[in-house]
């Protein structure tokens, strides 16, 4: 048995299992209706999912037969193939990038404008100027094209052709007519429409819709407006793609009321109702981390995920470590609690026999370094108390051990500084604060003659122990100009330290 039939037996096997209808392709002759005549049940059903997603795409016009009839769903795949279906599937007509040559391409041939245009457009390769149209792709090249195409990360798209992957072997046409098939229904629309919402926990909820939004439409100004809730709640931050799925979002909210239930009403129009969690986060430690700043732990192997390692747009900076969960939470046999955006988040910090404090939320600080520890900052000139315990409280966390004895940190001492541009400088401590420690912090440039210039730091520019700068209310640097930098609060020191443009 070849690697092809060995890969398409398997596929077959483990899609008759599924609960999911899988598509198929063919290619650019004429319209063909496809039939099966198999004994074997499981291939059967198999066969009719095939047949049904075969006649989806032809009626787009994506698949097309072969002059003797056939679809090929069993041959392996070409790149000339490839390109004719991908440049359907994802409607690539209108799209421009670089011209290129292909020297190893006929004009006249039936394929030669998808190849043209993909390999313009960086989506497939063509090194030397040779396509090699009758080579037959792989798994790996599959699932890199469709990425491209899509603009979708890759680990989604793999996870879309898990019933079939192999390391080895070529791709068959019908392969790659299943992920093609999953990935249009994956192309973002403006007329997105909501098919369910459900809470997940008390600051989350999980919203499928029918097609992925835009990227205009994922935009948090943008979605503030178009997700309206009743009850006061509200979002307090973007909707964000599930990595792995068509079109299910991660929506962080304010805190919900246990038991209330809530409308939804999507761009105007009804979108149902859900009612409100009570389920708290379940988060390990709090524990200090400088004179004003403390953290809260979460750890995976509890049950407790980012949603950082989970949604696509955050998957091909996560690498290795970012996965899938699907609709019930869950990766392998383990579900998983979802902390969803920080931003807006606060806590209560209380001192042992004093009053309570409200710490806000430092921004891009809730899953770095490979760490899931939110940071949170005391009010502005506020500092924790050395020798004095604190215990930190919330309306959307549980926390194990919420208590700590604050004690001194000496500050962190800026080592030296550089220009990056007349609206940027890089900072650089003497030592690498091992965490977003930057984040929230000021600097300020003073010049000879008394100006003084204030820039923040740019969240998650950090690397190791260097982080940027940008200079505030169109603060621009003047050439020649040498400038001191002072830290703002004593989050920092720095001696003698200049910067000139």
């Amino acid at each position: 048995m070849n690697s092809i039939t060995r890969k398409m037996a398997t596929f077959l096997t483990i899609t008759a299992l599924s609960t999911a209808v899988f598509p198929l392709t063919a290619n650019h002759v004429q319209a063909v209706t496809y039939a099966s005549n198999v004994a074997d049940t499981a291939i059967q059903l198999t066969d009719l999912q095939i047949e049904a997603a075969i006649k989806k795409l032809n009626s787009l016009g994506i698949m097309n037969g072969y002059a003797d009839q056939s679809m090929g769903e069993h041959r392996a795949i070409t790149r000339a193939e490839l390109a004719s279906l991908v440049f359907k599937t994802f409607n690539l007509e209108g799209k421009t990038g670089e011209r290129v040559e292909l020297t190893d391409v006929n004009p006249d041939a039936w394929y030669a404008p998808y190849a043209s245009k993909l390999v313009e457009l960086g989506i497939m390769q063509a090194n030397n100027g040779q396509f090699h149209a009758q080579s037959q792709v792989t798994d790996t090249e599959l699932e890199q094209v469709v990425s491209k195409a899509m603009q979708r990360d890759v680990k989604s798209v793999h996870h879309w052709m898990s019933t079939f992957y192999s390391e080895s072997g070529s791709t068959t046409r019908g392969e790659t007519a299943v992920l093609l098939h999953t990935a249009h229904q994956a192309i973002p629309s403006e007329q997105a429409q909501i098919q369910s919402v459900r809470s997940l926990n008390a600051i989350t909820l999980i919203v499928t819709f029918d097609k992925p939004l835009t990227a205009a439409d994922e935009v948090f100004a943008k979605a503030q407006t178009d997700f309206a809730l009743s009850g006061g709640l509200t979002l307090t931050n973007m909707p964000r793609l599930k990595t792995g799925s068509i079109a299910t979002y991660i929506v962080p909210t304010s805190v919900q009321h246990a038991g209330e239930v809530y409308n939804l009403t999507y761009k105007g129009q009804d979108a149902g109702t859900f009612e409100g969690s009570g389920t708290k986060l379940s988060m390990t430690t709090a524990s200090q981390i400088t004179n004003d700043t403390f953290e809260i732990e979460a750890l995976q192997e509890n049950g407790v995920v980012d949603y950082g390692y989970i949604i696509s747009a955050y998957s091909g900076g996560r690498g290795a470590n970012a996965f899938v969960l699907n609709d019930q939470e869950q990766a392998g046999s383990k579900t998983y609690q979802i902390i969803s955006s920080m931003q807006a988040r606060q806590v209560v910090i209380t001192p042992e026999g004093g009053e309570p404090i409200v710490a806000k939320y430092v921004p891009f600080t809730q899953s770095t370094d490979g760490k899931q520890e939110p940071k949170f900052r005391l009010p502005e000139g506020q500092i924790l108390q050395s020798g004095v315990t604190y215990t930190v409280s919330s309306d959307w966390a549980n926390i194990n051990n919420a208590s700590f004895t604050a004690r001194s940190f000496d500050s962190l001492e800026v080592a030296s500084a550089q220009a990056v541009s007349e609206t940027s400088i890089e900072v650089t401590l003497a030592q690498d604060p091992g965490d977003e420690l930057f984040s929230g912090r000021s600097v300020t440039l003073t010049s000879p003659n008394g100006d003084v210039l204030t820039a923040t730091y740019k969240y998650s520019s950090r690397q190791g122990a260097t982080g940027i700068f940008d200079l505030v209310n169109d603060g621009k640097l003047i050439p020649g100009t040498t400038y001191t930098i002072s830290p703002v609060g004593d989050w920092s020191v720095a001696s003698s330290v200049t910067v000139t443009l």
